[in-house]
């Protein structure tokens, strides 16, 4: 993933040559090891991530607008974790915290594939505590098949603020139960999450931020990466309020 810099459109050869390959390359990047999947370990690195979130929620310098439209903003700036881009989506979703977080919310057979077009399941492969688990992410082909489908390992944390404030918070892990599989290439969430804030004054609405910085992995063309996730983010929101919407019905 680069750093927002387009090249122009990919001849066809390219992009026949990136879904042949894609198919085939399983490249893995630097992780988080937890073999034995340790409680106060997965406990301290899923707490270090919560902290990562919040720094970028605080921190308003350097944001790039890449994508603002129906409500929703779509920003990056360079990642400090890999060569590639962090991105932030703003958007304010008709729905209090606790029903929009229904769609959201880690759980095996949950809505989040129901709704969201980037997810063909979830899985959680392990529960370590009511609020940490081990899931697995698999995204369907996208972008007209140049990307092939995808597959995520993760340590995701669920936290809660006083502020009534409801987070996942989630990085890659070595997990080693659940090694890269034939038919998807292994992408890498570097320390990504979601806030589902409350809206002061207006109870009925929840400030939804994301924050992503995946490793799509694989051969891949810059300007589909680069395009690839604003989009996909911009349809998150969107696909989100529809999904909250035929809940209120």
């Amino acid at each position: 993933m680069g750093r927002g810099r387009g090249l122009g459109p990919t001849p066809p050869h390219v992009a026949l040559r990136t879904v042949i390959s894609e198919c085939t390359c399983l490249r893995r990047a630097p992780l988080t090891s937890l073999p034995t999947m340790d409680p106060a370990q997965a406990a301290d690195v899923s707490g270090a991530v919560a902290e990562k979130m919040l720094l970028y929620r605080k921190d308003e310098s350097g944001w790039k607008t890449c994508r603002s439209g129906k409500g929703v903003t779509i920003s990056w700036r360079p990642s400090t974790e890999f060569p590639g881009n962090l991105y932030k989506g703003e958007g304010i979703i008709n729905g209090i915290p606790e029903e929009v977080w229904k769609f959201l919310a880690p759980a095996d057979n949950g809505l989040r594939a129901k709704w969201d077009d980037n997810v063909k399941e979830f899985q959680v492969l392990e529960l370590i505590k009511d609020d940490l688990f081990i899931t697995r992410t698999i995204t369907p082909s996208a972008a007209m098949k140049l990307i092939s489908p995808r597959d995520f390992v993760d340590l995701v944390l669920v936290k809660k603020y006083d502020d009534g404030t409801i987070t996942s918070n989630a990085t890659n892990v070595d997990y080693p139960s659940c090694p890269p599989q034939s038919g998807y290439v292994r992408g890498f969430n570097h320390p990504c999450g979601c806030f589902c804030e409350p809206v002061p004054g207006e109870p009925n609405k929840t400030h939804v931020v994301s924050f992503f910085q995946t490793d799509l992995s694989g051969y891949l063309p810059q300007n589909v990466v680069n395009s690839f996730f604003p989009h996909s983010m911009a349809e998150f929101y969107n696909n989100l309020q529809k999904a909250v919407n035929k809940l209120q019905e």
